[in-house]
């Protein structure tokens, strides 16, 4: 069996780095399966990008499609017609996409028109918001896609409700937790850690980048304001996504306890957030980590393609009006964030069980050397 990879943002690195060393263990097994690493390029800055391979120990990919850069309809085109080209030089069995960013969706349709089926993985979660970039391409990659690799019941009933059938859907885990749970061991302090006197509990953590937050140079600065006047004097470090430099720069934002940082490293940032006392976010992925690891964490978005972060995790929906963060951190300095619990089979073998019921779908057979 032939598996063609995709991996082009920096979250699609956390998801397809366990499938990986759970294909090398079947191959060491004996079973005829081989990858083909795709990297479209869609991230290409080096902080963004290569570190991530280099600290999750992901082999060189086989191919770059360096396709990153212009708008999201250039980019989505650069990626399909690199990647026809690459997916009928280098036939395979399977495209599996993962996430729900723009090389998810393109390589998915290239896939299907060349007859070659597509394997989702994390597919089903769903926000309802249709302004989402990442929601139209969790919809569009779902209708056309062959296996659904879930991460959890309410992402089941969501297929289910567009028409999926029970054999198509496949409940596995969080293969982003897999990452999180085998590196956690490893995780290492950055150096604004030292620079900036920080102790484990007594500092924020913010991450911004989505539209709804940061295109709004007036509700950026009232977004941090908020947050700066409600932080009991604690340091916040907040690692800056290229996007919201540059509106940062305009604005001109400046607080003694606020810490500009650049993009960290995997483990440099996990490190920060495991130690924080809370987060303060905008992004998905990070929700789903900070439960695992039993850190409160609040998110400024009207809605949640991941509602178990909330409902059984650490997570709390604030919405996007800066108002919202007074009475949260009330609550967080009080002693008062729910504790939390950890979703059903997050426990770091999603990617194993992927690659199980990928063996089974394609029947692939196993080879039993000869003991002399």
């Amino acid at each position: 069996m032939k598996i063609t990879l995709i991996a082009g943002a920096r979250p699609n690195f956390m998801k397809i780095a366990p499938i990986i060393a759970a294909i090398q263990e079947k191959q060491q097994q004996g079973y005829e399966i081989n990858y083909r690493l795709v990297h479209t390029g869609q991230h290409y800055d080096k902080n963004m990008s290569q570190s991530f391979f280099e600290q999750l120990g992901i082999p060189e990919p086989h191919a770059n499609l360096e396709a990153g850069g212009g708008s999201q309809a250039e980019q989505t085109a650069n990626i399909m017609v690199r990647f026809e080209k690459e997916l009928t030089e280098h036939r395979s069995d399977l495209v599996l996409v993962v996430g729900d960013v723009t090389s998810t969706l393109a390589c998915s349709i290239v896939a299907k028109k060349l007859m070659v089926k597509v394997a989702h993985v994390e597919a089903g979660i769903r926000s309802g918001d249709i302004t989402m970039p990442e929601e139209i391409n969790r919809m569009v990659t779902d209708a056309i896609t062959d296996y659904f690799f879930t991460t959890s019941d309410i992402a089941n009933t969501n297929l289910q409700r567009e028409g999926k059938t029970d054999e198509q859907i496949i409940f596995v885990g969080n293969t982003m937790i897999d990452t999180l749970l085998k590196q956690r061991s490893r995780f290492v302090a950055p150096a604004i850690f030292e620079s900036a006197g920080l102790k484990p509990q007594q500092y924020l953590v913010m991450t911004l980048h989505r539209p709804a937050n940061v295109d709004g140079e007036k509700n950026l600065a009232l977004l941090i304001r908020e947050i700066m006047n409600n932080s009991h004097g604690l340091p916040v470090i907040f690692p800056v996504h290229p996007r919201t430099a540059k509106n940062l720069e305009n604005i001109g934002v400046s607080y003694p306890n606020l810490h500009l940082v650049e993009p960290l490293g995997y483990l440099e940032f996990n490190y920060l957030v495991e130690n924080a006392k809370a987060v303060i976010t905008d992004s998905g992925g990070i929700t789903e980590e900070t439960t695992v690891m039993g850190v409160p964490c609040m998110t400024l978005r009207d809605s949640t393609e991941r509602p178990e972060t909330c409902t059984l995790g650490t997570n709390e929906l604030l919405g996007t009006d800066p108002r919202a963060l007074q009475p949260a951190m009330e609550k967080l300095f009080n002693g008062e964030w729910k504790k939390g619990s950890i979703p059903p089979l997050w426990d770091g073998h999603a990617a194993e069980r992927i690659i199980k019921k990928l063996i089974e779908l394609f029947a692939v057979t196993q080879k039993h050397s000869a003991v002399i």
